[in-house]
Protein backbone atom coordinates (compact mmCIF):
# COMPACT_ATOMS: atom_id res chain seq x y z
CA UNK A 1 0.00 0.00 0.00
CA UNK A 2 1.61 3.39 -1.11
CA UNK A 3 2.17 6.07 1.65
CA UNK A 4 -0.04 8.89 0.07
CA UNK A 5 -2.90 6.65 -0.38
CA UNK A 6 -5.48 4.76 1.80
CA UNK A 7 -2.43 4.42 4.09
CA UNK A 8 -2.81 7.94 4.27
CA UNK A 9 -6.54 8.49 4.73
CA UNK A 10 -6.74 5.62 7.16
CA UNK A 11 -3.92 7.11 9.38
CA UNK A 12 -4.48 11.01 9.07
CA UNK A 13 -8.64 10.61 8.72
CA UNK A 14 -11.52 9.50 11.27
CA UNK A 15 -11.73 5.86 10.65
CA UNK A 16 -14.37 3.81 11.46
CA UNK A 17 -13.49 0.28 10.96
CA UNK A 18 -16.73 -1.10 11.71
CA UNK A 19 -19.24 1.04 9.44
CA UNK A 20 -22.28 -2.03 8.96
CA UNK A 21 -25.11 -1.76 6.48
CA UNK A 22 -27.64 -3.27 8.92
CA UNK A 23 -29.91 -3.62 5.53
CA UNK A 24 -30.03 -5.77 2.50
CA UNK A 25 -26.50 -5.08 0.50
CA UNK A 26 -27.48 -5.19 -2.68
CA UNK A 27 -25.24 -2.29 -4.41
CA UNK A 28 -28.21 0.09 -6.03
CA UNK A 29 -29.63 -0.86 -1.84
CA UNK A 30 -26.73 0.36 -0.53
CA UNK A 31 -26.50 3.35 -2.64
CA UNK A 32 -29.38 4.82 -1.80
CA UNK A 33 -28.95 4.11 1.89
CA UNK A 34 -25.45 6.31 1.83
CA UNK A 35 -27.40 8.78 -0.52
CA UNK A 36 -30.42 9.19 1.56
CA UNK A 37 -29.33 8.55 5.81
CA UNK A 38 -31.82 5.99 5.87
CA UNK A 39 -32.81 2.24 5.05
CA UNK A 40 -34.98 0.79 2.49
CA UNK A 41 -37.81 0.45 4.69
CA UNK A 42 -37.96 4.28 3.83
CA UNK A 43 -36.21 4.74 0.88
CA UNK A 44 -37.48 2.10 -0.96
CA UNK A 45 -34.59 0.63 -3.18
CA UNK A 46 -35.54 -2.72 -1.88
CA UNK A 47 -33.17 -4.40 -4.32
CA UNK A 48 -31.55 -4.66 -7.52
CA UNK A 49 -34.58 -5.21 -8.95
CA UNK A 50 -38.27 -6.51 -6.98
CA UNK A 51 -41.75 -7.07 -8.36
CA UNK A 52 -44.00 -4.15 -9.00
CA UNK A 53 -47.41 -6.65 -8.37
CA UNK A 54 -50.00 -3.77 -8.98
CA UNK A 55 -48.15 -3.38 -12.56
CA UNK A 56 -47.15 -7.14 -12.74
CA UNK A 57 -43.81 -6.65 -13.91
CA UNK A 58 -40.61 -6.14 -12.31
CA UNK A 59 -38.68 -2.93 -11.34
CA UNK A 60 -35.52 -1.56 -11.98
CA UNK A 61 -33.53 0.61 -9.21
CA UNK A 62 -33.49 4.15 -10.42
CA UNK A 63 -33.35 7.50 -8.84
CA UNK A 64 -36.92 8.23 -9.68
CA UNK A 65 -37.80 5.10 -7.97
CA UNK A 66 -36.40 6.77 -4.46
CA UNK A 67 -39.17 7.37 -1.95
CA UNK A 68 -36.55 9.99 0.71
CA UNK A 69 -34.80 12.87 -0.50
CA UNK A 70 -30.74 12.96 -0.66
CA UNK A 71 -27.53 14.27 0.51
CA UNK A 72 -27.36 15.44 -3.21
CA UNK A 73 -30.73 17.26 -3.21
CA UNK A 74 -30.41 18.75 -0.51
CA UNK A 75 -27.05 20.25 -1.52
CA UNK A 76 -28.36 21.42 -4.43
CA UNK A 77 -31.53 22.89 -3.16
CA UNK A 78 -28.63 25.10 -1.14
CA UNK A 79 -27.24 26.12 -4.08
CA UNK A 80 -24.10 23.66 -4.05
CA UNK A 81 -22.70 22.88 -7.10
CA UNK A 82 -23.17 19.07 -6.89
CA UNK A 83 -21.55 16.40 -9.43
CA UNK A 84 -21.86 12.58 -9.62
CA UNK A 85 -19.35 10.26 -11.65
CA UNK A 86 -20.52 6.81 -11.99
CA UNK A 87 -19.79 3.73 -13.93
CA UNK A 88 -23.21 3.30 -14.64
CA UNK A 89 -26.14 5.22 -14.98
CA UNK A 90 -28.24 3.86 -12.61
CA UNK A 91 -25.68 4.24 -9.84
CA UNK A 92 -25.60 7.95 -10.72
CA UNK A 93 -29.06 8.84 -10.86
CA UNK A 94 -29.58 6.58 -7.42
CA UNK A 95 -27.28 8.71 -5.45
CA UNK A 96 -27.87 11.90 -7.06
CA UNK A 97 -31.72 11.77 -6.32
CA UNK A 98 -32.38 14.96 -8.42
CA UNK A 99 -31.81 15.96 -12.21
CA UNK A 100 -30.35 19.29 -10.32
CA UNK A 101 -26.87 17.20 -9.88
CA UNK A 102 -24.71 17.18 -13.32
CA UNK A 103 -24.01 13.53 -13.17
CA UNK A 104 -21.34 11.82 -15.93
CA UNK A 105 -21.23 7.66 -16.30
CA UNK A 106 -20.11 5.54 -18.46
CA UNK A 107 -21.83 4.39 -21.28
CA UNK A 108 -22.72 1.43 -23.41
CA UNK A 109 -19.25 1.86 -25.03
CA UNK A 110 -17.26 2.74 -22.22
CA UNK A 111 -17.09 6.80 -22.80
CA UNK A 112 -18.49 9.08 -20.29
CA UNK A 113 -21.65 10.33 -21.16
CA UNK A 114 -23.88 13.30 -19.56
CA UNK A 115 -27.68 14.44 -19.22
CA UNK A 116 -28.63 17.56 -21.43
CA UNK A 117 -26.49 19.24 -23.76
CA UNK A 118 -23.06 17.47 -24.45
CA UNK A 119 -20.11 19.80 -23.87
CA UNK A 120 -17.39 20.32 -25.92
CA UNK A 121 -14.77 19.42 -23.67
CA UNK A 122 -16.54 15.85 -23.13
CA UNK A 123 -16.99 14.97 -26.78
CA UNK A 124 -13.22 16.03 -27.00
CA UNK A 125 -12.31 13.90 -23.71
CA UNK A 126 -13.81 10.68 -25.08
CA UNK A 127 -12.15 10.79 -28.23
CA UNK A 128 -8.61 11.16 -26.78
CA UNK A 129 -9.35 8.49 -24.45
CA UNK A 130 -10.92 5.81 -26.39
CA UNK A 131 -11.76 2.25 -25.02
CA UNK A 132 -10.24 0.46 -28.15
CA UNK A 133 -6.84 0.86 -26.38
CA UNK A 134 -7.87 -2.06 -24.02
CA UNK A 135 -8.83 -4.67 -26.04
CA UNK A 136 -6.72 -7.69 -25.49
CA UNK A 137 -4.92 -5.60 -22.81
CA UNK A 138 -2.99 -7.14 -20.36
CA UNK A 139 -4.06 -7.12 -16.63
CA UNK A 140 -0.87 -7.69 -14.85
CA UNK A 141 -0.08 -7.95 -11.00
CA UNK A 142 1.79 -5.49 -9.25
CA UNK A 143 4.92 -5.90 -9.05
CA UNK A 144 5.05 -9.01 -11.54
CA UNK A 145 8.41 -9.76 -12.61
CA UNK A 146 9.49 -9.80 -16.44
CA UNK A 147 7.93 -12.52 -18.41
CA UNK A 148 5.03 -13.90 -16.04
CA UNK A 149 1.95 -14.41 -17.30
CA UNK A 150 -1.64 -11.72 -16.82
CA UNK A 151 -3.78 -12.18 -14.35
CA UNK A 152 -6.55 -11.64 -16.88
CA UNK A 153 -6.66 -10.93 -20.40
CA UNK A 154 -9.08 -8.32 -21.67
CA UNK A 155 -10.21 -10.26 -24.73
CA UNK A 156 -12.07 -8.65 -27.53
CA UNK A 157 -14.09 -10.62 -29.82
CA UNK A 158 -15.83 -8.06 -33.21
CA UNK A 159 -18.85 -10.69 -33.02
CA UNK A 160 -19.42 -10.25 -29.18
CA UNK A 161 -18.28 -6.76 -28.18
CA UNK A 162 -20.13 -6.57 -25.11
CA UNK A 163 -18.51 -9.45 -23.55
CA UNK A 164 -15.15 -7.18 -23.76
CA UNK A 165 -17.04 -4.10 -21.94
CA UNK A 166 -17.98 -6.06 -19.18
CA UNK A 167 -14.12 -7.54 -18.71
CA UNK A 168 -13.32 -3.74 -19.08
CA UNK A 169 -16.07 -2.37 -16.47
CA UNK A 170 -14.62 -5.37 -14.29
CA UNK A 171 -11.27 -4.24 -14.42
CA UNK A 172 -8.43 -1.85 -13.02
CA UNK A 173 -8.57 -0.04 -16.27
CA UNK A 174 -11.86 1.20 -15.96
CA UNK A 175 -11.46 1.89 -12.45
CA UNK A 176 -8.58 4.35 -12.84
CA UNK A 177 -10.68 5.89 -16.29
CA UNK A 178 -13.00 7.13 -13.50
CA UNK A 179 -10.38 8.86 -11.50
CA UNK A 180 -9.10 10.02 -15.12
CA UNK A 181 -12.59 11.36 -15.70
CA UNK A 182 -12.79 13.09 -12.34
CA UNK A 183 -9.30 15.14 -12.78
CA UNK A 184 -10.29 16.34 -16.43
CA UNK A 185 -13.76 17.69 -14.84
CA UNK A 186 -12.59 18.98 -12.14
CA UNK A 187 -10.12 21.18 -14.63
CA UNK A 188 -13.01 21.82 -16.73
CA UNK A 189 -15.66 22.79 -13.99
CA UNK A 190 -13.13 24.73 -11.81
CA UNK A 191 -14.36 22.31 -8.97
CA UNK A 192 -13.28 23.97 -5.46
CA UNK A 193 -11.79 27.35 -7.39
CA UNK A 194 -15.18 29.28 -7.48
CA UNK A 195 -16.75 31.13 -4.36
CA UNK A 196 -20.03 28.21 -4.86
CA UNK A 197 -19.04 24.83 -2.47
CA UNK A 198 -18.94 22.13 -4.39
CA UNK A 199 -19.65 18.62 -3.50
CA UNK A 200 -18.56 15.30 -5.69
CA UNK A 201 -19.19 12.09 -5.75
CA UNK A 202 -17.02 9.30 -7.13
CA UNK A 203 -19.10 5.85 -7.40
CA UNK A 204 -16.44 3.07 -8.68
CA UNK A 205 -18.44 0.48 -9.34
CA UNK A 206 -15.73 -2.09 -10.88
CA UNK A 207 -14.91 -3.74 -7.63
CA UNK A 208 -18.47 -4.35 -7.32
CA UNK A 209 -18.74 -5.56 -10.61
CA UNK A 210 -15.43 -7.90 -10.67
CA UNK A 211 -17.07 -9.34 -7.20
CA UNK A 212 -19.90 -10.91 -8.89
CA UNK A 213 -17.90 -12.81 -10.79
CA UNK A 214 -14.96 -14.22 -8.10
CA UNK A 215 -16.60 -13.49 -5.20
CA UNK A 216 -14.89 -11.82 -2.19
CA UNK A 217 -11.60 -13.23 -1.56
CA UNK A 218 -10.55 -13.69 -5.06
CA UNK A 219 -6.91 -12.44 -5.79
CA UNK A 220 -8.34 -10.04 -8.18
CA UNK A 221 -10.07 -8.18 -5.83
CA UNK A 222 -7.17 -7.59 -3.55
CA UNK A 223 -5.49 -6.46 -7.00
CA UNK A 224 -8.73 -4.53 -7.64
CA UNK A 225 -7.89 -2.66 -4.07
CA UNK A 226 -3.99 -2.04 -5.14
CA UNK A 227 -4.84 -0.39 -8.08
CA UNK A 228 -7.54 2.06 -5.85
CA UNK A 229 -5.17 2.75 -3.75
CA UNK A 230 -2.98 4.20 -6.26
CA UNK A 231 -5.81 6.06 -7.69
CA UNK A 232 -6.83 7.61 -4.72
CA UNK A 233 -3.04 8.78 -3.91
CA UNK A 234 -3.30 10.78 -7.24
CA UNK A 235 -6.17 12.08 -6.32
CA UNK A 236 -5.23 13.33 -3.15
CA UNK A 237 -1.85 14.61 -4.40
CA UNK A 238 -4.08 17.06 -7.22
CA UNK A 239 -6.31 17.84 -3.89
CA UNK A 240 -3.59 18.81 -2.39
CA UNK A 241 -2.65 21.27 -4.92
CA UNK A 242 -6.03 22.30 -6.19
CA UNK A 243 -8.08 23.79 -4.27
CA UNK A 244 -5.13 22.81 -1.74
CA UNK A 245 -4.61 20.99 1.40
CA UNK A 246 -7.16 22.52 3.65
CA UNK A 247 -9.70 23.16 1.43
CA UNK A 248 -10.90 19.99 0.72
CA UNK A 249 -12.75 17.38 3.05
CA UNK A 250 -12.92 13.37 1.51
CA UNK A 251 -14.88 10.43 2.94
CA UNK A 252 -14.42 6.76 2.10
CA UNK A 253 -17.12 4.68 2.21
CA UNK A 254 -17.28 1.07 1.36
CA UNK A 255 -20.36 0.28 -0.45
CA UNK A 256 -21.10 -3.16 0.43
CA UNK A 257 -18.85 -6.50 0.76
CA UNK A 258 -19.12 -9.90 -1.04
CA UNK A 259 -19.08 -13.79 -0.24
CA UNK A 260 -16.43 -15.85 -1.27
CA UNK A 261 -17.27 -17.64 -4.33
CA UNK A 262 -18.36 -21.06 -3.30
CA UNK A 263 -15.61 -23.90 -4.14
CA UNK A 264 -16.06 -26.47 -7.28
CA UNK A 265 -17.17 -29.60 -5.22
CA UNK A 266 -19.96 -27.17 -2.84
CA UNK A 267 -20.89 -25.26 -5.26
CA UNK A 268 -24.31 -27.56 -5.89
CA UNK A 269 -25.21 -27.44 -2.70
CA UNK A 270 -24.51 -23.53 -2.07
CA UNK A 271 -25.40 -22.47 -4.60
CA UNK A 272 -29.76 -21.88 -3.91
CA UNK A 273 -32.20 -22.30 -6.88
CA UNK A 274 -34.49 -19.79 -5.88
CA UNK A 275 -37.32 -21.03 -7.85
CA UNK A 276 -37.04 -24.18 -6.66
CA UNK A 277 -37.63 -22.94 -3.08
CA UNK A 278 -40.28 -21.13 -4.38
CA UNK A 279 -42.05 -24.25 -5.79
CA UNK A 280 -41.53 -26.22 -2.76
CA UNK A 281 -43.29 -23.64 -0.69
CA UNK A 282 -46.13 -23.12 -3.18
CA UNK A 283 -46.42 -27.03 -2.87
CA UNK A 284 -46.96 -26.76 1.12
CA UNK A 285 -49.31 -24.17 0.40
CA UNK A 286 -51.39 -25.39 -2.14
CA UNK A 287 -51.79 -28.96 -0.33
CA UNK A 288 -52.83 -26.73 2.94
CA UNK A 289 -55.39 -24.86 0.86
CA UNK A 290 -53.98 -21.88 2.06
CA UNK A 291 -52.98 -19.47 -0.98
CA UNK A 292 -50.01 -19.96 -3.63
CA UNK A 293 -46.87 -18.46 -4.61
CA UNK A 294 -47.23 -15.83 -7.22
CA UNK A 295 -43.73 -14.96 -7.51
CA UNK A 296 -40.25 -14.90 -6.13
CA UNK A 297 -37.48 -12.53 -6.88
CA UNK A 298 -34.47 -13.38 -4.67
CA UNK A 299 -35.14 -12.40 -2.08
CA UNK A 300 -38.51 -11.82 -1.69
CA UNK A 301 -41.52 -14.10 -2.38
CA UNK A 302 -44.57 -12.70 -3.52
CA UNK A 303 -48.02 -14.61 -2.51
CA UNK A 304 -51.11 -14.93 -4.01
CA UNK A 305 -53.85 -14.64 -0.94
CA UNK A 306 -56.85 -13.64 -2.61
CA UNK A 307 -59.95 -14.77 -1.30
CA UNK A 308 -57.97 -14.70 2.63
CA UNK A 309 -59.58 -12.25 5.57
CA UNK A 310 -55.72 -12.07 6.81
CA UNK A 311 -52.99 -12.82 4.94
CA UNK A 312 -50.09 -13.16 7.92
CA UNK A 313 -50.84 -16.78 8.61
CA UNK A 314 -50.38 -17.55 5.15
CA UNK A 315 -47.28 -15.76 5.21
CA UNK A 316 -45.97 -17.15 8.16
CA UNK A 317 -46.44 -20.43 6.75
CA UNK A 318 -44.75 -19.68 3.82
CA UNK A 319 -42.10 -18.78 5.76
CA UNK A 320 -42.04 -21.86 7.89
CA UNK A 321 -41.87 -23.60 4.45
CA UNK A 322 -38.84 -22.20 3.26
CA UNK A 323 -36.86 -23.03 6.18
CA UNK A 324 -37.72 -26.40 5.18
CA UNK A 325 -35.25 -25.88 2.05
CA UNK A 326 -31.07 -26.67 2.96
CA UNK A 327 -30.27 -23.47 2.17
CA UNK A 328 -32.56 -21.44 3.66
CA UNK A 329 -32.16 -19.92 7.06
CA UNK A 330 -34.48 -17.14 8.18
CA UNK A 331 -37.83 -15.31 6.84
CA UNK A 332 -39.16 -12.29 7.88
CA UNK A 333 -42.98 -11.19 6.71
CA UNK A 334 -44.75 -8.20 5.90
CA UNK A 335 -46.80 -8.64 9.28
CA UNK A 336 -44.00 -8.37 11.23
CA UNK A 337 -43.06 -12.10 12.04
CA UNK A 338 -39.32 -13.03 12.12
CA UNK A 339 -37.84 -16.38 12.48
CA UNK A 340 -35.53 -14.76 15.10
CA UNK A 341 -35.91 -12.34 17.61
CA UNK A 342 -32.33 -10.93 18.05
CA UNK A 343 -30.66 -8.68 15.99
CA UNK A 344 -31.23 -10.17 12.37
CA UNK A 345 -34.41 -8.88 13.08
CA UNK A 346 -33.33 -5.65 12.81
CA UNK A 347 -31.65 -5.69 9.86
CA UNK A 348 -34.78 -7.55 8.29
CA UNK A 349 -37.19 -4.47 9.35
CA UNK A 350 -34.45 -2.30 7.99
CA UNK A 351 -34.79 -4.00 4.61
CA UNK A 352 -38.49 -4.69 4.33
CA UNK A 353 -40.41 -1.91 2.53
CA UNK A 354 -44.27 -2.20 2.93
CA UNK A 355 -45.27 -1.73 -1.00
CA UNK A 356 -41.83 -3.18 -2.66
CA UNK A 357 -40.62 -6.33 -0.65
CA UNK A 358 -43.78 -8.60 -1.40
CA UNK A 359 -45.06 -10.84 1.65
CA UNK A 360 -41.81 -12.92 3.02
CA UNK A 361 -38.02 -12.10 2.66
CA UNK A 362 -35.70 -15.04 2.56
CA UNK A 363 -32.18 -14.93 4.11
CA UNK A 364 -30.07 -17.87 2.91
CA UNK A 365 -27.19 -19.70 4.94
CA UNK A 366 -23.65 -18.11 5.51
CA UNK A 367 -21.85 -17.61 2.42
CA UNK A 368 -24.70 -19.30 0.40
CA UNK A 369 -25.93 -17.59 -2.76
CA UNK A 370 -28.61 -17.26 -5.69
CA UNK A 371 -27.46 -19.48 -8.33
CA UNK A 372 -28.62 -17.48 -11.70
CA UNK A 373 -27.74 -20.47 -13.66
CA UNK A 374 -24.31 -19.38 -14.47
CA UNK A 375 -22.58 -22.12 -12.89
CA UNK A 376 -20.01 -19.17 -11.45
CA UNK A 377 -19.97 -15.96 -9.34
CA UNK A 378 -21.74 -14.77 -6.82
CA UNK A 379 -24.62 -13.20 -5.79
CA UNK A 380 -25.11 -10.01 -3.40
CA UNK A 381 -28.13 -8.38 -0.72
CA UNK A 382 -27.25 -10.88 2.13
CA UNK A 383 -27.56 -9.47 5.61
CA UNK A 384 -24.64 -11.25 7.05
CA UNK A 385 -21.16 -9.49 8.14
CA UNK A 386 -18.97 -10.21 5.24
CA UNK A 387 -21.66 -7.67 3.25
CA UNK A 388 -22.59 -5.94 5.52
CA UNK A 389 -19.41 -4.73 7.32
CA UNK A 390 -17.81 -1.89 5.65
CA UNK A 391 -14.93 0.84 5.88
CA UNK A 392 -15.49 4.61 6.29
CA UNK A 393 -12.91 7.16 6.77
CA UNK A 394 -13.27 10.95 6.79
CA UNK A 395 -10.55 13.12 6.22
CA UNK A 396 -9.83 17.21 6.20
CA UNK A 397 -9.42 19.93 8.55
CA UNK A 398 -12.67 18.90 10.12
CA UNK A 399 -11.93 15.70 11.24
CA UNK A 400 -9.67 13.97 13.93
CA UNK A 401 -7.09 11.76 13.36
CA UNK A 402 -8.05 9.08 14.92
CA UNK A 403 -9.37 5.06 15.13
CA UNK A 404 -12.94 4.68 15.86
CA UNK A 405 -13.62 1.09 17.29
CA UNK A 406 -17.46 1.38 17.70
CA UNK A 407 -19.76 0.41 15.78
CA UNK A 408 -21.88 2.90 13.60
CA UNK A 409 -24.10 2.31 10.58
CA UNK A 410 -23.90 3.33 7.33
CA UNK A 411 -26.82 5.86 7.53
CA UNK A 412 -24.87 8.11 9.62
CA UNK A 413 -22.71 9.29 6.76
CA UNK A 414 -25.35 11.61 5.15
CA UNK A 415 -26.32 13.82 7.93
CA UNK A 416 -22.12 13.87 9.14
CA UNK A 417 -21.45 15.21 5.60
CA UNK A 418 -24.81 17.19 5.83
CA UNK A 419 -23.38 18.65 8.95
CA UNK A 420 -19.98 19.20 7.42
CA UNK A 421 -22.06 21.67 4.41
CA UNK A 422 -23.52 23.15 6.91
CA UNK A 423 -27.14 21.86 5.25
CA UNK A 424 -30.18 20.44 6.13
CA UNK A 425 -30.19 16.50 6.61
CA UNK A 426 -31.96 14.38 4.34
CA UNK A 427 -35.90 14.52 4.57
CA UNK A 428 -35.87 10.73 5.92
CA UNK A 429 -32.33 10.37 7.59
CA UNK A 430 -32.10 8.23 10.67
CA UNK A 431 -28.57 8.22 10.97
CA UNK A 432 -26.77 10.60 13.78
CA UNK A 433 -24.17 13.12 13.25
CA UNK A 434 -20.84 11.28 14.18
CA UNK A 435 -19.50 14.27 16.45
CA UNK A 436 -16.59 12.40 17.87
CA UNK A 437 -14.96 12.18 14.25
CA UNK A 438 -15.07 16.29 14.56
CA UNK A 439 -11.48 17.57 15.60
CA UNK A 440 -12.01 20.63 18.26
Amino acid sequence: MSPGGLRKLLSKGAHFPDCRHLGSTFPHTCTATLATGTWPSQHGIVADTWFDAAADKPVIASGEALLATTLCEQAAGEDHRVFVVSTDLTSASVFAGTRQARFFWMDDNGQFATLGNTPDWLTNYNQTHPIETHRNANWMAFGARAGAPPLRVLTYDAQRPKEFLLLYKASPFAQTALFTFLNELMTRERIGQTPTEDFVCVLAGSNSLLGYEVGGRSRLILEMTLHLDRDLETLLNRLSTTPGENAFSLVLAGGHGAPPEPAAETRARMAVNGEMVAQAVDRVLTAAGSGRVSRYMYPFLYLDSSGFRDPEPIRVAAGRAALQQPGVAGYYTAGGACSTYDGWETRFRNSFHPKRSGDVILAYRPEYIEDFGQGRGISYGSLYNYDVRVPLCFYGPQFRAQVFEGPVESVDVAPTLARVMGIAQPSSAVGRVLGEAFAE
